[in-house]
């Protein structure tokens, strides 16, 4: 499993118990205890710690993208791994460094974890209200789109290569 892969499914047990149990034990007590017991050898503990803080710390942006993208599932309906792997990825598609984690790997990553951790229909489930969220954003790394114009007009795509000057291009 690869190590990223494995940060994520950390983050989604830490997220998970720490939701169970109604969100009053200490959200880095639980992951540190994660992962001393399911990642001994796990090495890139910022990674897990970024998504954890920007998760619970946007929190409350997150359940609202949910609530409007899946209105017939009320989030405390929803079932504790999908609900946190919503907000999981939610939070690296709306607010990750899309040069890290670029949006389609936001989604693939959580409609694994959701087909890891979660129910038989959780991967369709999951799959389904992140498309439609990454649609409503502009589809932001689909070429052509305008948003990856806008990106790729003013440098930002570092596919390009770093040494490589496009001419500047207006904008639609």
């Amino acid at each position: 499993m690869a190590a990223r892969q494995l940060g994520r499914g950390i983050a989604l047990q830490s997220l998970y118990e720490w939701d169970f149990y109604g969100r009053k034990d200490n959200l880095e007590a639980i992951l540190n205890r994660n992962l001393e017991e399911f990642a001994p050898g796990f090495n890139d503990h910022e990674f897990v710690l970024k998504i954890l803080h920007g998760v619970s710390s946007k929190m409350k942006e997150l359940d609202e993208v949910i609530t409007v993208s899946a209105p017939e599932w009320p989030i405390e309906k929803l079932p504790v791994v999908d609900r946190n792997v919503l907000r999981i990825g939610l939070y690296e598609l709306l607010y990750a460094d899309r040069n890290e984690v670029p949006p389609r790997v936001a989604i693939n990553e959580a409609i694994e974890l959701a087909k890891n951790y979660g129910g038989i229909n959780s991967g369709k489930f999951i799959n389904g209200v992140l498309g439609t969220v990454y649609r409503e954003i502009g589809e932001p790394d689909k070429k052509g789109s305008p948003s990856s114009r806008a990106e790729h007009a003013t440098g930002q795509d570092k596919k390009q290569g770093a040494n490589r000057k496009e001419p500047e291009r207006q904008i639609p």
